[in-house]
């Protein structure tokens, strides 16, 4: 780029206008297959261009291995699905050491790279693991590389990890404890179709026309320069302020916490969760055609990035608040006019 600023604002310019037209031809090329569930492929989007991971809380039979094959696709990324079981070990995800033997007949070990080397990884029912095998994977989307005999090998970038879990059933599951849920970006609520919708899947999914495959629009390596985009840009001073004291409003021991913090939440959010709900918002800014962040863009991605963060005390079940409850009550305590 270019020092002089007038060369600047138009190189500035012409990269959030890639950034742009890449991103809406995701879209169309995803809503090719997939029906509805435009806000759950927005925030995916937004993970992905922030370099970050999402966990997907959902009913069995919502498309979800459909919708991140289909992204994956339209990404023009490597994609892998590992679905979790109980007899499941780390070795099944990173990969292990064998024995090889070469034309001389003397034995090597040779490394064979685990379902965990890809672009796009599925980890589905997640909670069905042991803690173990979560560690695993947890290790790998937190250092992008794992650890086999003492030997590091680096994952593919970009990487990115959709863990799924399953609500309904608590027996013979192993969650996630809330310090290795707070590694997610977002914890999105993958909900049923409308009745409209639901018929479209019903029209297109039973017929016998093959539903058409997405076209890829985008490349690693593009993808990367968009992470990078992302973080050029700006934020207000007022708009940063902000988010911190959405955060902060989480926290049941800060002055800014508003009623139902103060009654019903247990532990707020940490610091990561103000560091992620920045960098989304400045990608959401992108993906709308602004090269600035409003507090918004902080409002509209409150909820993924802090769900999984604030711990709900027993007072909240027994009195029915849930933790939309909470959290719309956060936004609400500190609504102000954009910036």
């Amino acid at each position: 780029m270019s020092d002089h600023p007038s060369m600047q604002t138009e190189d500035a310019a012409r990269d959030v206008e890639e950034f742009r037209y890449v991103v809406e031809e995701i879209r169309q090329q995803v809503g090719r297959v997939i029906v509805g569930q435009d806000d759950v492929v927005e925030q995916l989007l937004i993970t992905l261009l922030v370099g970050g991971h999402c966990l997907i809380t959902g009913m069995p039979g919502t498309a979800k291995t459909l919708l991140v094959r289909t992204l994956s696709q339209a990404l023009g990324l490597e994609f892998n699905r590992i679905q979790f079981t109980p007899d499941l070990m780390p070795t099944d995800i990173t990969g292990t050491d064998i024995i090889s033997e070469d034309d001389s007949g003397k034995r090597n070990w040779t490394f064979v790279p685990g379902p965990v080397f890809t672009n796009v990884l599925l980890a589905d029912e997640i909670n069905r693991t042991p803690p173990k095998t979560q560690a695993a994977l947890l290790e790998a989307m937190q250092e992008n590389s794992t650890t086999v005999r003492g030997q590091m090998h680096q994952l593919p970038k970009p990487f990115f990890v959709l863990a799924t879990q399953n609500p309904l059933e608590l027996e013979g599951t192993y969650p996630l404890p809330e310090a290795q849920l707070d590694r997610f970006l977002f914890n999105l609520l993958l909900d049923y179709l409308d009745a409209d919708h639901e018929l479209e899947v019903v029209a297109r999914f039973t017929s016998d026309v093959r539903a058409p495959e997405p076209t890829p629009c985008t490349n690693a390596a593009q993808i990367l320069r968009f992470q990078n985009l992302v973080r050029q840009v700006p934020v207000s001073e007022g708009v940063a302020r902000y988010a911190v004291d959405l955060v902060r409003a989480t926290r049941p021991v800060d002055s800014r916490a508003p009623d139902l913090v103060s009654r019903y939440v247990k532990f707020g959010a940490s610091v990561r969760a103000t560091l992620f709900l920045t960098l989304s918002a400045k990608a959401r800014a992108l993906m709308q055609g602004r090269y600035h962040v409003t507090r918004e863009d902080m409002n509209a991605l409150a909820a993924p990035v802090l769900r999984h963060r604030v711990l709900l005390n027993y007072f909240a079940d027994s009195d029915g608040v849930s933790m939309e409850d909470v959290l719309g009550d956060v936004i609400n305590s500190l609504h102000q006019p954009n910036a």
